[in-house]
């Protein structure tokens, strides 16, 4: 009986062994289910940064800002009024540049007209007065002539009369020569300087005009002003940022991808992306630039064999519909496999 009943004690050891056993690789191949179930690859999510272009907007004159028109967050089109700038500098040079001009184009105008008519006059009844005094002189002279020949008048009173002859002559020479002077007026270098001059001081008037037309800055595009920069009644400086327009109808998204992400994501191709922001809206977007992020962007492998280094890419999309509310600066994600 003692033997009957420890073999039946042994055979209820082996049965709760080999059940232990039983659980034990139940409890296992649970384990190794799920673990394959967690090594299996999940689907990689991308994230990006929306964007837009932006205008910065500043102005050649150097001044004090007296008012702005607009403030940040307001919406803009091309051609509204964003600030005002003013500069007593500025203004002194162009009252400066306005009374150099017109001084220049009175000496030109001086030299264009020619001699005034009462000096012109003056030349002509002095070339008069020397003709007349040539005639007397020749009528002296050929009655001194004459006489000479005949005996009457000495060669002294001849030779007198041949030279007073000869001086009237060049005096009405140099007479002639002072009226023409006179009708003509400057020489033409003179007048070829004086224009110079003229345009060189217009053109002066100009530059400042120029400066003087950024004294209200104007809108370049459509927008909305993101930032603006310094405060009224600041002094700013020729080609100083005053203010910043974004372009929210021209989004963009990028986003940094490792090399060998592209060949899922070729030129072109549109692609579902999510954005956080508004409540996980899905879109499309379409790939529009690729290009190489450079040497500092680069993902350094282990050296473990099968490994290598991996450049970064910088993707960029464009929606395929316009996202309301979207703005810089939001996430979204892009799911890859």
């Amino acid at each position: 009986m003692e033997k009957d009943e420890q073999r039946t004690v042994v055979r209820k050891k082996d049965k709760a062994l080999l059940a232990a056993l039983a659980v034990f690789a139940l409890v296992m191949a649970g384990i190794a289910i799920v673990g394959i179930l967690l090594i299996h690859p999940a689907d990689t999510v991308t994230q990006g940064q929306a964007d837009c272009d932006a205008v910065r907007v500043s102005g050649k004159l150097p001044g004090r800002i007296v008012q702005f028109y607009v403030r940040e967050g307001d919406t803009v089109h091309k051609g509204d009024k964003l600030v005002s700038i003013y500069s007593s500098t500025v203004d002194a040079k162009y009252y400066q540049a306005q009374q150099a001009a017109a001084a220049a184009a009175s000496q030109n105008q001086k030299a264009e007209r020619g001699t005034r008519e009462e000096l012109k006059q003056g030349a002509y009844n002095m070339w008069q007065q020397a003709i007349a005094a040539q005639t007397i002189a020749e009528k002296t002279y050929q009655r001194l002539e004459n006489l000479y020949k005949q005996g009457v008048a000495t060669q002294q009173k001849r030779d007198e009369a041949k030279a007073a002859y000869d001086a009237a002559t060049a005096q009405v020479k140099a007479a002639k020569a002072q009226y023409d002077m006179a009708v003509k007026g400057a020489q033409q270098e003179d007048k070829n300087a004086t224009r110079s001059l003229a345009n060189a001081a217009r053109g002066t008037v100009k530059e400042v005009e120029s400066l003087l037309e950024d004294q209200v800055l104007l809108a370049p595009c459509d927008g909305e002003v993101s930032e603006i920069y310094p405060q009224e009644g600041e002094l700013v400086a020729m080609g100083t940022p005053i203010m910043s327009i974004a372009k929210l109808d021209d989004m963009w998204v990028s986003f940094s991808v490792r090399e060998e992400m592209l060949s899922s994501l070729p030129m072109g191709k549109e692609v579902n992306v999510r954005i956080p922001a508004l409540n996980n809206m899905q879109t499309k977007m379409s790939i529009y630039y690729i290009h190489d992020r450079g040497s500092y962007a680069v993902w350094q492998a282990a050296k473990a064999q099968g490994q290598y280094d991996s450049k970064t890419f910088e993707v960029k999309m464009r929606p395929v519909s316009k996202v309301p509310n979207l703005r810089p600066g939001m996430s979204v994600l892009l799911d890859t496999k």
